[in-house]
């Protein structure tokens, strides 16, 4: 990933208006910008052009933002922040199911937008940071699941587990603090290192699509517990 000063952003959104406004926010602040007005024209772009975040409107035609933002996870973890006209929940729990990183709801304050963008260039190079050499505490194991600190590496019955960087740091968070109790809000605080606004369904979905991948029922839970009215934890 580049620095954070010569990142390069790719806008994907239908309005111009929208793109222009972002495009200038973002130019102010030395990234490079790339634009497109669809899916398709997106995905394209992300063939031929070295792309550090992808900012990724929810309805556009050819072919909408939660196909494409399934089409670039297939690629890898490239941060996703979503854009929607719809502030309603089911739009933001499609958007983050479908691999997104963060969720904005039009209309917003472009300086939040990039603000939201600087975390998650901040969290994406610290996620990339060389590991220094291992050391066995660095690995932990939890029943029949294994996880590798250093490596980011998750394996549950001796197989890999395909996680998003922002679902291991959900799990490194729980797994490295087994038995405390952690809120949504600290949770998204700790992760996404922000503060927490309106965070609770952001971090539920990305609960929800951990404990998929870990095979972990939420009624019987082997990992991750919730603790009702309180947060979530690993025992």
């Amino acid at each position: 990933m580049n620095s954070d000063n010569s990142a390069t952003i790719l806008i994907i959104d239908d309005e111009p208006e929208i793109r222009e406004i972002v495009h200038i926010f973002l130019k102010n602040e030395g990234y490079r910008v790339l634009e497109a007005e669809d899916g398709e024209r997106g995905l394209a772009l992300l063939q031929t052009e070295t792309v550090d975040l992808v900012i990724l409107d929810v309805m556009m035609p050819r072919l909408g933002g939660i196909q494409a933002c399934l089409r670039i996870r297939e690629n890898g973890n490239l941060p996703i922040i979503m854009l929607s006209a719809k502030n309603e929940d089911m739009d933001k729990i499609l958007g983050l199911t479908s691999g997104a990183d963060d969720y904005v709801a039009k209309p917003f304050n472009p300086l939040e937008l990039v603000a939201r963008v600087k975390s998650q260039l901040r969290r994406m190079k610290m996620t990339e940071a060389p590991p220094p050499q291992e050391k066995p505490q660095d690995e932990m194991a939890i029943g029949e699941l294994t996880i590798n600190i250093l490596r980011h590496q998750v394996m549950l019955q001796g197989k890999e587990v395909a996680l998003t960087p922002l679902e291991f740091d959900i799990l490194e968070l729980l797994a490295t603090h087994r038995g405390q109790v952690f809120s949504v809000d600290k949770i998204y605080e700790t992760v996404w290192k922000d503060p927490a606004m309106q965070s609770d369904k952001t971090v539920m979905v990305h609960i929800r699509n951990l404990r998929d991948k870990l095979k972990d029922n939420p009624r019987e839970p082997k990992y991750i517990k919730t603790v009702w009215g309180v947060g979530y934890k690993i025992d």
